[in-house]
């Protein structure tokens, strides 16, 4: 089908197509006026934005840069003022230096001087000295054709002259100094050893290596020694014990060193007693028993002891051997007590000095340790002693005080001297130790001894039960000084060569006395001219 347009229509449609695409026009370039205005305001606004923003940076920065100058300032203006100040100290240092080296040209130019005059000194002292030397040489000449002694008879003549008078002038200085010390040092030993022992209460045991145990009747004897000595064989061999079975009625004795092994000896022997049956298998039954008893009875009296004494840290091996000293005897005195006793002295005295006091007392408590351990061991009581307190880590003023308490060490700390003093002072008390007769009779006779053997000496009497030797020198050949220095060497001699308790006094005596008749009396007149006694 064909369509046919006429150009009215058609006029029609192109001039409402003109309007319409103008009206479209007129449209878009109204909203693109709308938006350039837009857009503009923007950009207005933000260019005023970034106005504000850049004045407000640079206020910024300029207000940094202001506060970074100032800083800088002050500290150029420090830096300047610190070297000014370094430039004032140099220049002083400088001009100090200046003065320094004139006072040094000064000295330099004294001694320079002094140098001098002392050459010429020298040298005048020189030619008077070579002049000096020959007059001696030609008076020591003289002097030779004189005396008839050659210069060096005449040297040792000189010197041994010298050497006399020094020595008494020694003595008599020593006296004085030494009178003066005793006397402030025994009025402050008294007081502290006063305070130390007057508290303290003393037990007196008898020292033996023998125990006695009683027979119900004679009848056990035969018991105990057994079917061809089979019993006391084996009695023996488990207690290391002697069994001395002989007449005396209804007693037996146990003999042995050990004084630990005699008491569990004695014990098991009293088990069997009691027992009424003694055997081989009874015998081993009732020491074992009898070894238990005397361990709780050593470690009871170790427990006692410390805490007695407030000593606690204690190595297991030194509690064992401080608790068999309670079966130890010395001279009739208990070990054990004994050094409780030197435990409380030397606690006692160190609190008088302002010295530790536990530490004191441990000291003294162990000071004898190892006269519990030298029954089977080779090496004197204070070897072995200080052995052990060394593998059980003991401190060292211990260890030191159980070497210098019989002077096998030099003391290293004044605890060590109050063990040892308070050890004499325990073993020395009266009532303490007991002695034996040979063991008297050979000390009294070697104090008498010592004091013959020094010359001049004419008799020589150990009294007081030999605490006190009396020398009674020849007058004529002893001086009064001298009688003086010969106390002091008797009494060296005494302590090197002996081993004593206590102290032992040396008096020495010189006496003259002078006879003359007169001519009118048939009569004498003793003069007793020098009576004294050092």
């Amino acid at each position: 089908m064909t369509i046919h347009y006429d150009a009215t229509f058609i006029t029609w449609v192109f001039v409402s197509f003109l309007v319409g695409l103008g009206i479209g026009i007129a449209v878009f370039s109204l909203f693109l006026h709308s938006k350039k205005q837009m857009a503009g305001q923007i950009i207005e606004q933000a260019k005023k934005e970034a106005e504000k923003i850049r004045r407000d940076s640079h206020f910024k920065l300029k207000t940094e840069l202001q506060k970074k100058r100032n800083a800088f300032l002050r500290e150029i203006k420090q830096k300047e003022e610190k070297a000014a100040r370094l430039e004032n100290e140099n220049i002083r240092k400088e001009k100090a230096l200046r003065r320094d080296e004139n006072q040094l040209k000064i000295r330099e130019i004294r001694l320079e001087n002094k140098e001098k005059k002392i050459n010429e000194l020298e040298q005048l002292l020189y030619e008077k000295h070579k002049n000096a030397d020959s007059l001696i040489e030609e008076q020591n000449k003289r002097l030779e054709k004189i005396a008839h002694l050659s210069q060096e008879e005449a040297k040792k003549e000189l010197l041994k002259n010298l050497e006399s008078q020094a020595k008494l002038e020694a003595v008599q200085l020593a006296k004085d100094i030494k009178e003066e010390a005793k006397e402030k040092a025994q009025r402050e030993a008294k007081e502290i050893i006063a305070t130390a022992i007057e508290n303290l209460a003393y037990e007196f045991t008898m020292e033996s290596t023998l125990s006695t145990v009683e027979l119900p009747n004679e009848r056990y004897k035969g018991m105990i020694i057994g079917r061809e000595g089979r019993n006391i064989r084996a009695f023996e061999e488990a207690t290391g014990v002697k069994v001395i079975v002989d007449d005396t009625p209804e007693l037996i004795v146990l003999s042995g060193y050990d004084p630990v092994a005699r008491e569990i000896a004695r014990l098991a022997m009293e088990y069997l007693i009691k027992n009424k049956s003694i055997n081989v298998n009874s015998i081993h039954q009732m020491v074992r028993r009898a070894t238990k008893e005397v361990n709780r009875s050593i470690q009871k009296a170790a427990e006692e002891t410390l805490q007695e004494l407030k000593i606690t840290d204690v190595h297991p091996k030194m509690r064992e051997a401080l608790g068999r000293l309670k079966y130890r005897y010395s001279y009739g005195q208990n070990m054990l007590q004994h050094s409780k006793e030197v435990a409380y002295l030397a606690g006692a005295m160190a609190a008088e000095l302002g010295f530790n006091v536990n530490l004191a007392r441990r000291a003294g408590l162990f000071h004898d340790i190892g006269k519990a351990v030298s029954n089977n061991s080779e090496g004197s009581h204070v070897t072995l002693g200080a052995e052990l307190a060394k593998a059980c880590n003991e401190h060292e003023i211990v260890i030191n005080a159980i070497y210098a308490h019989h002077e096998e060490a030099e003391p290293i700390h004044p605890i060590s001297v109050l063990v040892t003093a308070a050890d004499k002072i325990s073993g020395s008390r009266p009532g303490a130790r007991r002695d034996t007769l040979e063991a008297y009779t050979k000390r009294i006779t070697k104090l008498e001894e010592i004091g013959n053997s020094f010359e001049g000496v004419a008799k020589t009497y150990a009294i007081s039960a030999g605490r006190e030797i009396r020398v009674i020198v020849e007058p004529d050949k002893i001086s009064d000084e001298r009688a003086m220095v010969l106390s002091t060497d008797i009494a060296n001699k005494i302590r090197e060569s002996m081993e004593f308790p206590g102290q032992i006094k040396v008096v020495v005596i010189r006496q003259t006395i002078a006879s003359k008749y007169t001519d009118d009396f048939d009569e004498s007149m003793e003069n007793l001219d020098d009576n004294n006694y050092h």
